[in-house]
């Protein structure tokens, strides 16, 4: 039986927004190796957390040994013997997103796959966590708790688990008759909704009954929302997902809706991501990036029932889902790397294209979120018409490779599909691996809807602009845009419009109104230029709505889809 490897956290000097580690054990073989974590699961790019470490040592007996660095984020030492190590190394902590971590005086944020190093040997041992942090703050691990800190089953469960410390407490709440904790970093400057936590309850509730089963978490589930000034996003574990929303989106009309929507999709990565995962990810590999088809389904799926998900819950009703899903249907419709890019490709180049997007990124990638969404509705039209549904295959999934702990592939997911619809299952392929293929349109109107197209207010210029220092600085170019058949590009600087000079980007559409042709002033390094642009009339975007003249059956699949489950 091997011994636990003994982890020590100290964030008792915040104001220096470092925290000092110290890692106990006692090594199985006389090479030693240990490293880093390159990325954070859920988050699929290489982060190189190592960047934020120095002052590292490895102690045997009190002293020091030479390590030797085999990679950025990887140490080597071959031992005389097998005596007990201490590493110790300091970390700054000044990142506030979900997948880092930040410590300041007022409170600690930390995803500990930035923080624990993984020892070879120990990956699958237990690992004993201590905290020392200011007296007037407290402790929050979705851990197991002991005599003296936390329990962690082996390193991926260390890993997998938040810590967050400051001076709040957890409120908790129920869920399916199971025990949860929801953690408040920060308050709306409005006050908190009265029936905010009921409505996450509700949410959660909806989410079981979605996949047919209560929370896999059980009791230990811990809910952490910080509430900042900007900011948006979620990252799933296994028994905790971290939230950050911004007080004035909550305050805009659709804005409590969407952080429902949010608190849902990664409650329910609890069932698809964290245990139902793409096989490439099981296990995860610590060390370099993992290429998987699988994220368009794990997201993608996710995505497309978090839109739902209030309904579900009776924090909704029908018109607002059809709102919010035309409003994601519209962004696939008004993508211009629907074209260039297919769907499996998105979700193998996330580590290098969706984490690391410019502003150009839209005319040569998609979103795997949102595509993926998309896909999950024509699938769920699809099934519908055969008396099936994509919360079923869901769930179908969830009780095999999910609940027995195997990745998953898209042979599983066509299997699950093919017997109610061989033809679907021949026509997946073709959705993930062919830009363009998605039978977007037909789908919305086998529901008895229809997406109307809204025209855009202002003529059609296809250049998204940035303000610097009283300059108009071109950011993207849109493909077979007017701006890009005028021969601009990205980093030239509007200069004037038709003689009138362009100081800020709002300029540009006021400068282009009732214009059929317009001579632009630029420069491209610092070489002044001019060129004819020829503005366009075109789409805005597109809405999702009731077609008043569909028929019996159309109303019949309608109804049965917005049963969801």
């Amino acid at each position: 039986m091997f011994e636990p490897v003994q982890v020590r956290l100290d964030l008792s000097h915040p104001q220096t927004q470092t925290i000092a580690v110290s890692i106990k054990w006692t090594p199985q073989s006389q090479r030693q190796t240990f490293q880093l974590p390159v990325w954070t699961p859920g988050s699929y790019t290489v982060r190189d957390h190592v960047q934020h470490l120095h002052s590292l040592q490895l102690l045997a007996n009190g002293e020091e040994l030479p390590v030797r660095r085999m990679a950025p984020h990887q140490w080597l030492y071959d031992l005389p013997d097998l005596s007990p190590l201490t590493l110790n190394y300091q970390l700054e902590a000044r990142d506030l997103t979900v997948r880092t971590g930040l410590l300041d005086p007022d409170f600690a944020s930390l995803c500990l796959a930035a923080v624990a190093m993984d020892i070879d040997g120990c990956r699958w041992s237990t690992h004993h966590v201590v905290v020392k942090a200011p007296e007037h703050w407290s402790v929050h691990l979705p851990l197991e708790t002991s005599a003296e800190g936390w329990v962690a089953t082996d390193f991926d469960a260390l890993v997998d688990s938040p810590l967050h410390a400051g001076p709040f407490q957890a409120e908790p709440f129920m869920v399916e008759g199971k025990s949860h904790e929801l953690l408040l970093i920060g308050t709306p400057p409005m006050g908190w909704p009265p029936n905010f936590i009921s409505d996450i309850e509700k949410v959660c509730s909806a989410t079981c009954r979605l996949l047919g089963t209560p929370p896999p978490a059980g009791d230990r589930y811990q809910l952490v929302l910080q509430l900042l000034d900007q900011g948006y996003g979620g990252l799933e574990h296994d028994h905790s997902a971290v939230l950050q929303f911004s007080w004035s989106a909550l305050a805009k009309p659709k804005g409590y809706r969407q952080l429902l929507q949010l608190i849902g999709h990664e409650y329910l990565h609890q069932w698809n991501v964290r245990r139902l995962r793409p096989i490439e990810l099981r296990p995860y590999d610590y060390g370099q990036a993992v290429i998987t088809e699988g994220l368009w389904f794990a997201e993608g799926i996710t995505s497309y029932f978090d839109l739902s998900l209030p309904l579900l819950a009776g924090c909704s009703d029908r018109p607002t889902l059809l709102k919010d899903l035309g409003e994601e249907l519209s962004s696939v419709l008004m993508s211009p790397g629907c074209s260039i890019q297919s769907l499996a490709a998105s979700a193998r180049e996330a580590w290098i294209k969706l984490y690391k997007a410019t502003p150009a990124s839209r005319d040569s990638q998609i979103s795997y979120y949102r595509l993926g969404a998309a896909v999950a509705f024509c699938l769920d039209v699809r099934l519908r018409q055969r008396g099936h549904s994509m919360a079923a295959i869901l769930r179908e999934l969830w009780q095999g490779p999910g609940r027995q702990a195997r990745g998953y592939s898209r042979d599983h997911i066509k299997a699950a599909v093919a017997p109610w619809d061989a033809d679907l299952a021949a026509d997946l392929d073709q959705w993930l691996d062919q830009p363009e293929a998605l039978p977007l349109i037909d789908c919305v109107e086998a529901l008895g809807l229809r997406m109307d197209p809204v025209p855009l207010k202002h003529p059609d210029h296809g250049l998204t602009l940035k303000d610097a220092e009283g300059a108009a600085l071109i950011q993207r170019v849109r493909r077979d845009s007017p701006g890009q058949r005028a021969g601009l590009v990205v980093g030239d600087e509007l200069l004037a419009i038709n003689g009138y000079r362009v100081r800020r980007s709002s300029d540009l559409s006021v400068l282009l109104e009732k214009q059929e042709c317009v001579n632009v002033t630029y420069a491209r390094r610092s070489l002044m230029k001019e060129t004819r642009l020829f503005p366009d009339t075109g789409v805005d975007h597109w809405t999702l709505d009731w077609d008043p003249g569909c028929t019996t059956e159309q109303r019949q699949l309608r109804d049965r889809w917005f049963e969801i489950v």
